[in-house]
């Protein structure tokens, strides 16, 4: 994914017909989560199944203390599943040696986290392009090639003007914006995001959404965690879990920005209250 001369989002991907040709960029087969905590063991995730299709936008929803970030740091990788597989871009992940799963997570996805892990010695700029220059595939003389990439993802989430200023220095929706500028320097398959506008104010929670939408739009694949109905109604489709199982999911379809958003809200709200939110 690119941005062109005006900052709007182009997509590798030819959609022809206006749809991708879709293939699972996420298999989850048969995956358990177990803590084990004084010797007593405690299972996060029971035998869960689901798939994210390339291009697609899914929610994961559910009470606090249902397993949702476990979910989402197991099938990314960033922690080891107890049993079953997890199949990206068609590789089977979770058996892969730690050095290779590295790789994939720095070079193939990207990451959003409520809270923004920067480093505070770093300007937000730095911050930006630095796991551009920890990749392996990105060359000493291709550096200054994602320096530019990173000014065009910047002017584009309207933050550009603070790329000289430290962590401590902008606020909590600019340095949001800085990570979702973060997770697309290395140009990922896929968007893992971590209640991504938990911390944000209304304003701020609803411009990173307008930009990861785009994103997705344009063709990155994203699987989200959140709390937040508004949020999750730009999804395509919402998984909700309870105690460790998916226990229901939600269609919407594809999101349009000219598209009746009140309706898609009503039907979200309708299966959520059926589901117990």
């Amino acid at each position: 994914m690119s941005t062109n001369k005006q900052g709007e989002w182009q997509s590798k991907t030819n959609y022809g017909d206006g749809r991708c040709k879709m293939k699972k960029m996420l298999e989850v087969k048969n995956l358990q989560k177990v803590y084990v905590t004084d010797k007593q063991e405690n299972q996060v995730l029971k035998n869960i199944n689901f798939f994210v299709e390339e291009a697609e936008m899914v929610a994961v929803m559910g009470p606090s203390g249902s397993g949702k970030s476990t979910l989402l740091y197991t099938v990314s990788s960033m922690d080891f599943a107890t049993a079953g597989t997890v199949s990206f871009n068609n590789q089977i992940i979770n058996k892969l040696p730690k050095a290779a799963i590295a790789d994939i997570r720095l070079n193939e996805m990207g990451f959003i986290f409520q809270q923004m892990y920067m480093l505070k010695n770093l300007t937000i700029f730095d911050n930006i392009v630095l796991p551009a220059f920890q990749s392996k595939l990105v060359r000493r003389k291709e550096r200054q090639k994602k320096r530019r990439y990173a000014e065009e993802l910047m002017q584009k989430m309207g933050i550009k003007a603070i790329a000289k200023h430290g962590v401590n220095e902008v606020s909590g929706g600019q340095l949001q914006r800085a990570c979702v500028c973060r997770s697309l320097i290395n140009q990922p398959k896929m968007i893992f995001a971590d209640e991504p506008t938990g911390a944000l104010n209304k304003q701020a929670s609803a411009d990173v959404m307008e930009e990861l939408t785009k994103i997705n739009q344009a063709g990155t694949t994203i699987l989200l965690v959140t709390h937040d109905a508004k949020v999750a109604v730009k999804s395509e489709r919402i998984i909700y879990l309870v105690d460790g199982e998916i226990i229901g999911e939600c269609q919407l379809g594809k999101y349009q920005e000219d598209g009746d958003l009140k309706a898609r809200e009503a039907t979200l709200n309708n299966w959520l209250f059926q589901m117990g939110w």
